[in-house]
């Protein structure tokens, strides 16, 4: 019987231990979690700077639609691990001076990872406020090659960049016999960079730009810019701006009766601008750094328009907000492949983990992503205006004429 109470003595002892352990560990559990900035047992906190006023808050709008349309649909599946993502969105009004405000905003809330940025001379702005305070953002809506050439630490982009779409442009249209190329631009860091790849690919065929004209950022004062263009005679004239300028030029320049071929990047918003140029959108080439949104035998697309259907339901498809939903994907996966022991390093190598990696948007689309990669996407889709709507271009020939 001694004995008897010995061992169950002993079998208790060892069964305090055990669950002792198992305490310490939820408790050690809970204090990293704690510790990491923006994230409890139960939620996980992001933030967002973006333009959601001004002349380019559609872009901003749509960014952080498509953005809230997959944390929603990811929240409905019960969340990350147990947690629940919740965004803090803020407004820059695309406006530099404003990014200092709008970042302490973010360092207050505490988020776990910055996303859904919009715009390069905000965004050379934030980048250095990101590394210094080591606070990650993933997902900027710019294609501005210094974010990530070469790799910051704390700067992930998802997109395709303004020089891979300025080299779309500018080989497709010397494909198509077209020499002449002018740019009208935004007077600004998003404008120069754009500017400077349409220089680069140009060169490459031993070329440079033919008639430069410019316009100040958030006005609607583009008519010296238009006639400094004009007069070099250009065939195709690259515009470097959001919707409102953008629009705003091609129905200027068509009242004057001067019809080159307009081109202009993925940063105008489509839809924005189809709706503030009327008819004098038709004909516009606009390159796109994600697939048509009609291109539902994708999955990652086909998941878009049904999220957004539920989740939106009174928001109609874009490019801009598909954008965003493939940005959140992104900052999701990389929350789930880092485990329970998430912070900010394990987040970051995560994602640099994804590379050659399957996002649902065809072969084209598959993340890059290294310790020495943080651009996870480099496909361009050429689209004119036709009818009020944008459409895939398979032969240049047909749009430039």
């Amino acid at each position: 019987m001694a004995s008897n109470s010995r061992l169950s003595a002993i079998h208790r002892n060892l069964y305090a231990i055990f669950c002792g352990l198992i305490a310490a560990g939820t408790l050690i559990a809970v204090a990293r979690a704690q510790e990491t900035p923006g994230v409890t047992s139960g939620s996980i906190r992001l933030g967002s700077c973006a333009a959601l006023d001004g002349p380019a808050r559609q872009l901003g709008l749509e960014t952080v639609l498509g953005a809230t349309a997959y944390l929603d649909y990811v929240n409905d599946q019960g969340g990350i691990n147990g947690r629940k993502l919740q965004l803090l969105s803020h407004n820059d009004g695309y406006d530099p001076e404003k990014t200092t405000a709008c970042f302490n905003r973010l360092k207050e809330d505490n988020v776990f990872t910055a996303a859904f940025f919009v715009g390069t001379p905000t965004a050379v702005k934030y980048m250095p406020m990101a590394e210094a305070n080591k606070i990650p953002i993933v997902g900027l809506f710019t294609g501005a090659p210094v974010l990530v050439q070469p790799a910051k630490h704390f700067i992930i982009n998802v997109r395709a960049s303004y020089d891979d779409e300025a080299r779309e442009q500018v080989d497709s249209l010397w494909k198509v016999g077209v020499r002449k190329v002018g740019v009208l631009y935004q007077d600004d860091a998003f404008g120069t960079v754009v500017l400077e790849g349409v220089r680069s690919a140009l060169s490459r065929h031993n070329a440079s730009p033919v008639g430069l004209g410019k316009f100040v950022r958030n006005t609607l004062d583009v008519d010296k810019g238009i006639q400094e263009v004009r007069a070099a005679g250009p065939e195709a004239v690259v515009i470097v701006g959001p919707y409102a300028p953008a629009a705003q030029i091609v129905k200027r320049a068509h009242a004057l009766g001067w019809k080159p071929v307009f081109l202009t990047v993925s940063f105008v918003g489509t839809e924005a601008f189809i709706n503030a140029a009327g008819p004098d959108a038709e004909g516009t080439i606009i390159t796109q750094v994600v697939p048509p949104y009609q291109r539902t035998d994708l999955p990652t697309v086909s998941l878009y328009r049904q999220v957004l259907s539920k989740y939106m339901p009174s928001a109609q498809p874009s490019f801009v907000s598909l954008e965003g939903f493939v940005d959140a994907m992104v900052v999701v996966d990389g929350i789930k492949r880092a485990g329970a022991n998430l912070n900010r390093e394990t987040f970051i190598r995560a994602i640099e983990s994804m590379h050659d990696a399957d996002i649902g948007l065809g072969s084209a689309g598959h993340l890059m992503y290294s310790a020495h990669q943080h651009k996870g996407l480099d496909h361009v889709y050429p689209t004119v205006i036709r009818g009020g709507k944008p459409e895939l271009i398979t032969d240049w020939q047909t749009v430039v004429q």
